[in-house]
């Protein structure tokens, strides 16, 4: 490899570091020159208090940080996959992806109560309207309340007595090393998580040979099946953070699974499939259940 030294761009935050790092620690086993991070605040990070999909969607964790990229400021991108809009922006590629972390959804609450033993009409902090109403689904006498900013910030608000209880993902929590504060876990089962959640991206631009195949070295193979089939049904629905969507797939040698889950706008309709078949299949039975839910929901989950 020609490149000396890569800079990766990261945003800024504690997390966000932390995944870089991940990505940092994985290139060193492969290029043994100097590999460092760049932080980059987003427009992501600089508006806390609307949801996203009120201010420009989930583009706005990555769009600088990809302008950086085209621009060549920065050799790669690390993302957390779920931040990341569906479409792939036009000179770019996200074709690595690092082993999944945690997809699960968990609970976070002063007293350690999990969700059914919140007393009625208790406020759930998320910015989510796929937590929301799936969580609405388990109890309809639960209010939400949309909450931003980063893990400390949230936790911060709950102590605060602005919410009675928090909806994180437990990727982030994990990462952090507060699993201690969880109250409640959530299977996959019973809420189905966000495109890519658990996942951390790496991007790079679509004409640098030298940084692909660097990647392609660190790429997990049953992570990246199940990120491109699960940003696959996400990008047949259009779907952005307006979309109520869940996602997951699950891939190993022989069997490949995925199951959609999509709620009306207002969250009085649910749409639902699960898709199974060999492994080889992966991208046929993606699109299969893309093109399923956006049939059965026609427009009634897009504002």
């Amino acid at each position: 490899m020609k490149k000396k030294k890569i800079l990766i761009g990261t945003r800024a935050s504690k997390l966000a570091i932390i995944y870089a790092n991940r990505a940092k620690d994985e290139l060193s086993k492969h290029f043994f020159g100097e590999i460092e991070l760049v932080k980059i605040i987003t427009e992501g990070d600089l508006s806390q208090k609307q949801r996203l999909s009120e201010i420009g969607g989930k583009g706005l964790f990555s769009k600088k940080i990809e302008e950086e990229l085209l621009n060549k400021n920065i050799d790669l991108a690390v993302h957390a996959l779920k931040d990341m809009p569906s479409d792939e922006t036009s000179g770019l590629i996200t074709n690595c992806f690092l082993k999944r972390n945690f997809p699960e959804e968990i609970l976070i609450t002063r007293n350690k109560k999990k969700f059914n033993e919140l007393k009625s009409n208790s406020v759930i902090g998320t910015s989510s309207f796929r937590r929301e109403f799936q969580l609405n689904r388990i109890r309809n006498d639960i209010n939400y309340k949309t909450i931003r900013g980063n893990v400390d910030t949230r936790i911060s608000k709950l102590n605060n007595y602005d919410y009675d209880g928090i909806l994180l993902s437990k990727a982030g929590i994990s990462s952090l090393n507060l699993d201690h504060l969880i109250s409640e876990e959530f299977s996959t089962d019973i809420i189905i998580p966000s495109a890519g959640q658990g996942t951390i991206s790496i991007q790079c631009r679509e004409d640098d040979e030298d940084v692909i195949k660097l990647l392609n070295k660190i790429n997990n193979h049953f992570s990246s099946i199940s990120a491109l089939a699960e940003r696959k049904v996400l990008n047949i629905l259009e779907g952005d953070c307006h979309t109520p969507v869940g996602v997951f797939a699950n891939a190993n040698d022989d069997n490949f699974q995925i199951t959609g889950e999509l709620f009306s706008i207002d969250g009085k309709k649910r749409f639902f499939k699960t898709i199974r078949d060999k492994v080889s299949n992966y991208m046929k039975l993606s699109i299969e259940l893309g093109n399923y839910l956006k049939a059965e929901a026609k427009d009634s989950y897009k504002k």
